[in-house]
């Protein structure tokens, strides 16, 4: 019996730590990261350089999954809904260019199922989408202390308040996607 081959999706939708936590009980996903990417200032970005918006990099999760079990449309189409992706550099109180929206894209085959999944959503929202669809470049793995943030921290007040209502959505939106541990 061979073991799956993940694929890789490289999103942003605001804080790190509530997309990680999405992404988390989707099956299919094996792993997901928290880190750091699209930004232009050299060497290794720290937390706390992020934060000050002028590293030009946004926090995003790698997401690694089983294509045999959860398709990166899936994937991009539960994403897009667990987050706001008409909002500019803000995700609720979180806001910055760090907080962006944001689809990198690994390959080409990523790229175009993006821009359908923007298409096809585009009309399920009052406003304009204003994700941001790029090419993946350097991925920064964040610190060890922002991953399974929600996991280890469920009821510190930022996990209570925003993370805990966004998973909700998701298990309202995407019950048929979910993992059942």
């Amino acid at each position: 019996m061979s073991s799956p081959k993940f694929e890789i999706a490289t999103v942003g939708g605001g804080c790190f730590w509530c997309t990680e936590a999405i992404f988390q009980e989707v099956r299919g996903v094996h792993r997901v990261v928290s880190g750091y990417t699209g930004g232009n200032a050299p060497g290794r970005p720290t937390y706390r350089e992020v934060c000050s918006g002028l590293t030009g990099h946004a926090e995003v999760v790698q997401v690694f999954f089983d294509p045999d079990v959860i398709t990166y449309y899936d994937l991009l189409v539960i994403f897009m809904t667990t987050h706001d992706p008409t909002t500019l550099n803000r995700q609720g109180a979180d806001v910055g260019t760090q907080y962006r929206s944001v689809i990198y894209y690994h390959n080409e085959a990523q790229h175009e199922t993006a821009k359908e999944v923007i298409k096809e959503l585009a009309d399920s929202f009052d406003a304009p989408i204003v994700t941001e669809v790029s090419p993946l470049e350097t991925f920064y793995e964040a610190e060890d202390y922002h991953q399974d943030y929600y996991r280890n921290n469920p009821r510190q007040g930022y996990c209570s308040y925003v993370i805990s209502p966004k998973l909700n959505k998701l298990r309202k939106l995407h019950a048929e996607k979910l993992s059942k541990a």
